[in-house]
């Protein structure tokens, strides 16, 4: 007898209720500055990625309310490419050094299409084992024989490589690592890939804005030109405080996507605003290194905070910082905590984490102050004895 689908999921939904990972949709109302409300309370909060503060900014909204039409209408490869589009994909290049840029959607359609459209069956894939979950689909969808290393470990991803002798080869890796904050060796790996014959693709969406000169994200920052990390993917949703992503390399890159990335083909192009929103907040993280600089300052104030207090940071120069906890229970009832004080926090569980890894993922962002870091650790100070390892 058939399974009920529908009575499968419910049976899955329910075991996680009873495992405390069952996650549920919080209503933000509004936003000003670092807090946000939600139902009807002001927060204080340490869990966004818009760690420049941009989609706040004057210069970028107003480019938002400045569209004549909602969206776009078509997919870009019918009607729905526009000047906006274009001018924000030749600023992308620009910006990271590539001859051309393709906008996607999101990251994950981004990362899905391009995966999809180079790999196929018989080809190999090496992936980190901490890599975003759409690099993994991506691989899953390309047919490929998918394999993966020891987190950052270039030894080990030498190793998958020789392992698989004979088959075309992708690494793909994070630039910065989404839950964990660290970053990718990024110049090890791109000379592990020219001595094997391998491309290298880097998923660059929580370096993008934050790392390298100009901001121009992790590869810049590890000196790599074009050719040692031919395949750069990353988002406009996080540092630059808008919507969408791209992918930027060769022009035979681009053609090539352009031609069999799925998820570009068939989707509709994001509206014009967005494009033309990004392309702001482009020309204001070039231009605005205090954003960067502030940034680094109030990372480096929180990690001795938390120094000092014996917190269980995880080893991270980024924005993003994790309160390793281990246990999801302890990992809820920490943030439960912080929430009555005011503070939100958001609990990372299984399965975005491994087991036994739950954490607090602290992002600070250019807008917020110092005084409210210090409320922060103040608050985890007096949560450590019973929450805290």
């Amino acid at each position: 007898m058939r399974d009920d689908v529908l009575a499968r999921l419910a049976r899955n939904t329910a075991a996680r209720e009873r495992e405390r990972m069952h996650r549920r949709v919080r209503d933000i109302e509004r936003i000003d500055g670092p807090y946000v409300w939600s139902n009807d309370r002001r927060l204080l909060s340490f869990c966004s990625n818009d760690y420049l503060g941009l989609s706040q900014h004057p210069t970028v909204v107003a480019a938002l309310r400045s569209a004549d039409v909602a969206g776009s209408g078509s997919a870009h490869l019918i009607c729905g490419h526009r000047r906006e589009h274009a001018a924000l994909e030749e600023a992308l290049a620009e910006w990271t050094g590539r001859e051309r840029a393709l906008l996607f959607s999101t990251g994950y359609m981004a990362n899905l299409g391009s995966l999809q459209a180079l790999l196929g069956e018989g080809d190999l894939c090496v992936q980190d084992k901490l890599n975003h979950a759409c690099l993994l689909d991506g691989a899953a969808l390309s047919g490929a024989t998918l394999v993966r290393y020891v987190h950052a470990d270039v030894d080990s991803a030498a190793r998958q490589l020789r392992t698989h002798v004979g088959a075309s080869a992708l690494l793909a890796t994070d630039g910065v690592f989404s839950m964990d904050g660290d970053t990718a060796p990024l110049e090890a790996l791109a000379q592990l890939c020219t001595a094997e014959q391998a491309m290298l693709m880097v998923d660059d969406a929580h370096g993008l804005g934050v790392v390298g000169p100009q901001g121009a994200g992790s590869v810049a920052a590890a000196g790599l030109d074009p050719c040692q990390a031919p395949v750069l993917m990353a988002t406009l949703g996080k540092a630059l405080g808008c919507f969408g992503a791209f992918v930027a390399g060769s022009s035979d890159l681009i053609d090539g996507l352009t031609q069999f990335a799925r998820p570009y083909i068939y989707t509709t192009a994001m509206p014009p605003a967005l494009a033309a929103t990004a392309l702001a907040a482009v020309g204001i993280v070039r231009k605005e290194s205090w954003r960067r600089e502030r940034l680094m300052s109030l990372i480096a104030r929180f990690r001795a905070g938390a120094a000092q207090l014996g917190l269980p940071l995880m080893p991270s120069s980024t924005a993003i910082q994790p309160l390793l906890l281990g246990d999801t229970a302890a990992a809820l009832d920490l943030a439960e905590r912080l929430e009555r004080q005011g503070i939100l926090v958001t609990a990372i569980r299984p399965p975005t984490v491994p087991k036994g890894k739950a954490r607090l993922r602290i992002t600070l962002s250019a807008l917020h102050e110092e005084a409210q870091i210090d409320r922060l650790l103040d608050a985890l100070a007096d949560g450590k004895p019973a929450t805290l390892l």
